[in-house]
């Protein structure tokens, strides 16, 4: 197949940045990215008219509160992709801060520093550390995934916020999960069932998967167009590109 023809690339490029080209066909797709610059430039041609504003998210901080703020501040709604941050580690051989920052003097002191600072300027309040943290967040990454088919994503999202930062819980036990947020007014029994659907726990990975494609190697991550922004310190960025464009 000549993946050079722009007709044919345009088409390919269109399916899977509107997540109609899955499994299979879909990781080809992403294989054909390294060697191809056309389907290269097609991607990010759709990437800007279908994502002007991307966040890929795993239940990590900052909160969901302080996306709203920003989106009532710029008039633009993020777009949020759940996946999995392990998954994403994997496959860029990353590793979580608790990791990367063992044994270096005065370097998570700061990373705390930084973080308070980041509470105060975004006004995210209330918030408590979370003792139970980091967490394997696979099973509420898929309940994400089933709360978006189900159409109750923004109030999952919430929910899972919630108990993992303003009413800390241990969130990677099913029962503690599902009980925080039935809590929350989410029907969290189905939610867990659907999450152990195949289709589910696929669409999880090419998520994570098209992630890593455009770039992504961590999380928060945020694409404006083509324009990639990793850290919730690079917010501020975010904005200002945004209200640029």
């Amino acid at each position: 197949m000549d993946y050079s023809r722009p007709e044919l690339a345009d088409r390919l490029a269109a399916d899977y940045v509107s997540g109609t080209l899955r499994g299979p066909a879909r990781r080809r797709f992403e294989s054909l990215l390294v060697a191809h610059p056309g389907l290269r430039e097609a991607m990010r041609r759709w990437q800007d008219r279908l994502m002007p504003l991307t966040g890929v998210v795993d239940p990590v901080p900052p909160s969901a509160q302080v996306w709203a703020a920003i989106e009532a501040r710029i008039g633009v709604k993020f777009e949020y992709v759940p996946i999995l941050l392990g998954g994403i580690f994997k496959a860029t051989n990353n590793k979580s801060p608790a990791e990367s920052l063992a044994g270096i003097k005065n370097k998570p002191e700061y990373q705390a520093l930084e973080t308070e600072r980041f509470l105060k300027r975004f006004h995210v309040r209330p918030y408590s550390w979370n003792p139970f943290f980091p967490v394997n967040t696979l099973n509420l990454m898929r309940a994400a995934i089933a709360a978006q088919s189900a159409g109750v994503f923004e109030k999952y999202v919430d929910a899972a916020f919630h108990h993992m930062w303003v009413e800390p819980k241990k969130m990677d036990e099913p029962e503690v999960a599902m009980k925080a947020l039935s809590a929350s007014g989410l029907d969290s029994a189905r939610l867990f069932a659907r999450a152990q659907e195949p289709d589910v726990k696929a669409r999880l990975i090419e998520n994570t998967q098209s992630a890593v494609a455009r770039g992504a190697f961590g999380s928060p991550t945020f694409f404006v167009g083509q324009e990639i922004f990793f850290g919730k310190e690079q917010l501020r960025e975010v904005e200002e590109m945004v209200l640029r464009k």
